[in-house]
């Protein structure tokens, strides 16, 4: 086992190249879901286009279609017909003419524009554009496979479908898909101290909510949580739930993991064979986060053992191990979710450390940045300061003083 501690930069760096090498190397497993059943999924195929998308050119406005250099000289113009969303396309357009349209409806041929409804004077049978405005070539409309062409590529294998990739899917006829498999994610929460969720603990004795946790955040990054017994902390307990553990994907294990008499994950890692890459990392909280992997016959077995206060197990699990588990799920964006926010007070630390502090960003208007502000908190086992955040704040290692106003990186959950 090392102990030489890590910055967070040095043990993201093992960590993205684990999981770039399982994202190369693995041949995770598919299955088909319903087009219902497909949010959050992580696509195993090409979306391929049936047909040009659109197949007719579209007109995006309510108004009139019309030739642009004759509509620009702001004369009355026959109408010489009306087609809805749903109609065939019409036409020809007849010269200084004008065609009555509806949102989404084809274009009649001829037509090069569509001038909003808003902007024209109807009368007589004609339309006139207001003047001084004129208007341009393709204003108001989509020609024929603008958005794609037949057997083009819309979307690419590795992303996880969203609602917007799903429309995507309904619109090129996939009333079903190819996605990956949910890698098997188990979930050991270890300390004599823990006791199950519906029982009433005893004096020293604390309700078990890391495997909660940890299970909505493994379903969340696109693996299926499984939630082990509770270990006791002692030697032959570890072993043995280890084992079991490693007939999954992937391995998180909570508490055991510091310099304690009683902290055994580590012992117990050197015992199975597992390799360490790193047994703690400069990070608040999450200090004494620990990564292994295992050579099996069923290829390479990642461990995480997590910290057991609940706020470092949910810090480490994001910075670490869903990265690995994202490549293990066939994501191609594997990394950490980060963002940027200006910082609405100034925040002040020991520099000695990379900080990811609870935090609440407020997600204002579209002209105005992200405001983050940390949240007071009574250390990594605050669960109600933790349940008010909405993301972690990153306070870098060497800058001790952040002024208010400043752009700072959000962790975000």
């Amino acid at each position: 086992m090392g102990s030489t501690l890590l910055s967070f930069d040095e043990a993201s760096a093992i960590v993205r190249m684990h999981a770039e090498a399982l994202l190369r190397d693995a041949a995770p497993r598919t299955e088909r879901v319903s087009l219902h059943q497909a949010q959050g999924r992580i696509l195993a195929q090409p979306l391929v286009a049936d047909r040009d998308q659109p197949s007719f050119p579209r007109s995006t406005r309510d108004g009139f279609a019309v030739r642009a250099a004759e509509a620009s000289l702001n004369q009355p113009l026959r109408i010489a017909g009306s087609t809805r969303a749903g109609d065939p396309p019409s036409g020809p357009l007849p010269p200084n003419s004008a065609w009555e349209i509806m949102t989404g409806a084809a274009v009649p041929e001829g037509a090069d524009a569509v001038v909003m409804i808003e902007h024209v004077e109807v009368a007589n049978g004609t339309v006139r554009l207001l003047a001084p405005r004129t208007i341009a070539s393709g204003d108001n409309y989509v020609p024929t496979g603008a958005e794609a062409h037949a057997g083009d590529t819309i979307l690419a294998p590795g992303v996880a479908l969203t609602a917007a990739s799903i429309a995507l899917a309904a619109f090129s006829g996939y009333p079903e898909l190819d996605v990956y498999t949910r890698p098997r994610v188990a979930i050991l929460c270890t300390g004599d101290e823990i006791v199950p969720v519906d029982q009433s603990p005893a004096p020293g004795q604390i309700r078990n909510s890391n495997g909660p946790m940890l299970a909505a955040l493994v379903a969340q990054a696109g693996g299926d949580p499984w939630l082990l017994p509770t270990v006791a902390d002692t030697e032959e307990a570890l072993n043995a739930a280890i084992a079991q553990a490693l007939e999954a994907d992937l391995v998180l294990a909570t508490g055991g993991v510091s310099a304690g008499k009683y902290d055994l994950v580590e012992p117990a890692l050197e015992r199975a064979g597992f390799r360490f890459h790193f047994t703690g990392v400069r990070i608040q909280p999450g200090k004494p986060t620990v990564f292994a992997t295992l050579q099996s016959k069923n290829g390479t077995k990642c461990f995480w053992g997590l910290p057991g206060n609940p706020i470092s197990s949910a810090a480490t699990f994001l910075l670490f191990a869903a990265p690995v588990l994202s490549a293990l799920a066939g994501r191609t964006d594997i990394g950490p979710r980060f963002a940027t926010a200006r910082l609405g007070k100034r925040a002040k630390h020991d520099p000695a450390l990379t900080r990811f502090m609870p935090a609440h960003c407020t997600f204002g208007a579209a002209n105005q940045w992200p405001t983050v502000e940390r949240l007071f908190w009574q250390g990594s086992g605050d669960l109600a300061t933790f349940a008010r955040s909405n993301c972690f704040l990153v306070l870098p290692e060497e800058q001790d003083v952040i002024e208010a106003g400043t752009e700072v990186r959000i962790l975000l959950f």
